[in-house]
């Protein structure tokens, strides 16, 4: 018995867990620059140094919001906290190089109309790395900003049950040429990228959000080694195209609206070597690419677990899927408004209810992938019908359809060259590595 389904369960029980401790943001003891002492009035302090100057905070609190508007480095260790002040954002990075590092940011104030932030930033070559931050609305907010680079900081949001009224808990809004990496990012609303091109959204784990990232408008971005967990979407495109999607694990995006990868009126995406687990939908495509010089190309993809691997708004033309690997799916694919998705492209996936054979010994089907299933396609036209989806009811209309010709359902999709066997991912997600480890 393959047990690669049951590591996922484990990988996920263990990453997922709602009692989990956050990581802990720490960077090395700061040295040198000018010590800060609890108590000190920051703003005045900050007022006073000149370009270049480095800021030492000494452990305890301080009292924010404090404006940084040039070169200036605020550093200090996370047991160094400053505090909002009940209204606005905490602190404010302006101007060209400016810096915090290290420290505690605790609390902003709550009105999402003025976008009351722990770090608001607004500016160029501006560093936020090592930070933790709690209590706040929004984590860190960057708009109209060049080359910023947010790093290696913990973002913890309040966890509200409606979604809606949490802040983001990192937000680029028409931000260039800059870098998310390495964030740990919980409870918030959404990780968001607007009207932004050409960013880098990398190595970072979002979990229970609502959005993991949200891009919109936002062209010729890198988004790759991210974990996803827990969130209702794992990563959703809209109007935007010239992605790179690569070698992320999007996974338990559940409930209705549960969906791993997202698409909407965006083309030219390459998404490479991800994995989808444990989703409501894998992968959901719609009118995707818009442009008619656009396509989309999905490879080396593992798709496990998920109630549908693959959905499709409507028919979809320009998308090419090959190497990809379909398992332990409630259903391959399924296709909205009685569409099918012939004019997509599939080539060399794996399918585990493939049921053809190999006399030539290539590795490859000698006969088509060809779907056909009524409950599928029952489904995209009686949404209705989504609530008995995997019940033995439906598993009875699939039998029958094929038992009976008068009932023989339409061809969903055709791939000309299934692959045999399951081949083996170049990526492994580290929680998956993990799992197997301790399996051993």
């Amino acid at each position: 018995m393959n047990r690669l389904p049951f590591l996922l369960l484990a990988a996920l029980a263990a990453s997922c867990g709602k009692g989990r401790a956050a990581p802990v943001a720490s960077r090395p003891v700061p040295q040198g620059g000018v010590v800060v002492e609890a108590g000190q009035k920051l703003q005045a302090i900050v007022d006073a140094a000149q370009d270049g100057a480095v800021l030492t905070l000494a452990d305890g609190a301080h009292r924010g919001p404090v404006v940084v508007d040039r070169g200036i480095t605020l550093q200090g260790k996370v047991t160094a906290c400053i505090e909002g002040g009940g209204s606005g954002s905490t602190v404010t990075l302006r101007g060209k190089a400016s810096k915090l590092l290290g420290c505690t940011i605790r609390g902003s104030g709550d009105r999402l109309d003025t976008q009351d932030s722990a770090v608001h930033v607004e500016g160029e070559a501006i560093v936020v790395e090592g930070v933790r931050i709690e209590g706040a609305l929004f984590g860190v907010l960057v708009h109209k900003s060049n080359a910023v680079v947010i790093r290696d900081n913990l973002i913890l949001g309040n966890g509200a049950e409606a979604m809606g009224l949490r802040g983001d808990g990192i937000r680029l809004w028409e931000t260039r040429g800059s870098e998310v990496s390495g964030n740990f990012v919980r409870d918030h609303r959404d990780v968001v990228v607007w009207y932004s091109p050409n960013n880098r959204v990398t190595g970072n784990h979002v979990e229970r959000c609502r959005y993991g990232t949200h891009y919109m408008f936002s062209h010729d971005n890198v988004v790759e080694d991210n974990v996803y967990l827990d969130d209702v979407v794992g990563i959703f495109v809209m109007y935007s195209h010239d992605l790179a999607i690569r070698r992320n694990l999007l996974a338990r995006a559940s409930g209705s609206a549960g969906i791993g990868l997202g698409v909407k009126e965006s083309g030219n995406l390459r998404v490479e070597d991800n994995w989808f687990v444990q989703d409501t939908t894998g992968i959901y495509l719609d009118t995707s690419p818009l442009d008619p010089q656009h396509h989309d190309w999905f490879r080396g993809n593992v798709i496990r677990l998920c109630d549908t691997a693959l959905h499709l708004h409507a028919k979809t033309p320009r998308n090419d899927f090959r190497d990809n690997l379909f398992a332990d799916n409630g259903a391959v694919i399924a296709v909205g408004g009685e569409g099918d998705a012939l004019s997509c492209v599939f080539e060399g996936n794996y399918y585990d209810v493939y049921q053809g054979y190999d006399l030539d010994g290539d590795g490859f089907g000698d006969v088509p992938f060809e779907l056909r299933r009524l409950s599928s396609q029952m489904e995209s036209r009686y949404p209705d019908l989504a609530l008995l989806h995997g019940a033995p009811v439906m598993a009875a209309v699939d039998m029958m359809s094929q038992l009976v010709p008068l009932f023989a359902p339409r061809t969903l999709m055709r791939d000309s060259r299934p692959r045999l066997d399951e081949p083996s991912p170049v990526f492994v997600p580290a929680p998956i590595l993990e799992a197997e480890r301790h399996a051993r």
